[in-house]
């Protein structure tokens, strides 16, 4: 079946399945099958996590792109434009390409029902075999065992952070949840462990799948001196490392990640990448006038990095907040209450979204005002930040974020 635009596409992918998220690895290995896509010249890296999965696969991508490689590399969700899941050497994919990957996979399915993922993973899978690439980066996108991104055999897996988030479908403790991500590792491949005294069951799963693995804090770490950070592990020193613009907790993982797929590591070109790298929604300062940053924080273990990065602001900002209603939303915002000075809070208007007058209940009355737009919330958060001197920090969704970039 033709369609004559990429938003044709979308529209009709989304509607091939009944269910927005089932997941399971049979429909799609099945279609994958049927495509027989060739793999890169080197390696896969697959990337699980909760927090942190789009700056490591960002971080590694770029220091691969700079060394000369092509490189897949292959995210979600997307702000504004679909193509931005799909990157070619760090830049999205175009439309034209997209469309015929779509039109090859809806022809392979034949009558087997995909959900919008895992067409889209096969999508993107089929876009990187026709480009002769050297690495696939490749983001998972809700647990591992069973995401559509682990049809893929890891030559290096890695496992950024575990926290409660997603429940419903991955499980309601750390040690469970832990045990579905690292599902994303393979039989005498590397499992990278990004976290210090994570949850037992990622060691066990990496020892019953005879995984090659390592641990931050045990086989790696970093650590910032005065000289800048520094990195120690698998029998490499660096030092003078320049502080990253994305978190910083992420560096020692990415740097394990690259040495266990055998790259070689250039002090300069790691540290170009360190300085250089930026991604969107990652306390992101997006305007001057007044300041606005940016940030995707959507559950505890995200929002305590907020309020770390919100203290080097000196002054406390202003909040706009948005945010799904299946979320952690009390512990959120208990974090997050006294580092602001004033709540915006704004209604998402998609199936998952929280109405204000829901997240107002965990917040102080006086501090709250409600609204139904981010256009609303931006025109009279701007006022208020302009008059006290203050920044405005927009977060609590990847939506609430898609939905300020819309405006501007």
């Amino acid at each position: 079946m033709a369609h004559p635009s990429l938003d044709s596409w979308l529209s009709y992918i989304e509607s091939q399945h009944p269910a927005e998220i089932e997941l399971g690895l049979d429909r799609g290995l099945a279609v994958l099958q049927r495509l027989d896509l060739s793999r890169p010249k080197h390696k896969v890296i697959t990337v699980a996590g909760t927090n942190g999965k789009g700056s490591t696969c960002t971080l590694i991508s770029s220091y691969l792109v700079r060394q000369g490689y092509r490189v897949g590399t292959y995210t979600s969700p997307h702000f504004l434009r679909f193509n931005e899941r799909v990157a070619l050497d760090s830049q999205p994919c175009s439309d034209s390409l997209l469309m015929e990957a779509f039109a090859v996979v809806e022809q392979a399915r034949g009558d087997i029902p995909l959900t919008y993922f895992e067409f889209s993973t096969l999508a993107g899978l089929w876009v990187f075999s026709q480009q002769s690439l050297d690495y696939w980066v490749l983001e998972v996108g809700l647990g591992g065992r069973l995401d559509s991104v682990n049809m893929i055999d890891a030559d290096v897996a890695v496992i950024t952070s575990i926290a409660l988030d997603h429940m419903d479908w991955l499980g309601d403790s750390i040690e469970v949840i832990g045990r579905e991500k690292a599902g994303i590792c393979r039989p005498g491949k590397p499992l990278v462990n990004g976290m210090y005294q994570g949850p037992a069951s990622i060691a066990q799963v990496a020892a019953e799948q005879d995984a090659i693995y390592s641990e931050k804090g045990v086989d790696f770490r970093t650590e910032v001196t005065a000289s800048g950070m520094e990195f120690r592990g698998f029998g490499q020193h660096l030092v003078g490392l320049p502080l990253p613009k994305l978190p910083q907790e992420n560096v020692a993982t990415v740097i394990a990640a690259l040495i266990q797929a055998e790259v070689k590591i250039d002090h300069g070109i790691l540290s170009q990448t360190l300085t250089e790298t930026t991604l969107t929604g990652r306390f992101q300062q997006v305007a001057n006038d007044p300041v606005i940053y940016l940030d995707v924080a959507h559950n505890p273990e995200a929002a305590g990095t907020l309020v770390q990065q919100l203290q080097g602001l000196g002054r406390q900002p202003i909040a706009i907040c948005g945010m799904l209603k299946d979320k952690d939303i009390a512990s959120v915002m208990a974090l997050l209450e006294n580092s602001f000075a004033s709540w915006h809070l704004l209604d998402l208007d998609v199936p998952r979204g929280s109405k204000a007058d829901h997240l107002k209940q965990y917040l102080p009355a006086a501090l709250t005002h409600q609204y139904s737009s981010m256009a609303e919330a931006l025109a009279v958060a701007s006022d208020e930040a302009r008059k006290e001197q203050r920044a405005i920090v927009v977060f609590g969704s990847f939506i609430t974020v898609t939905e300020y970039l819309s405006l501007n």
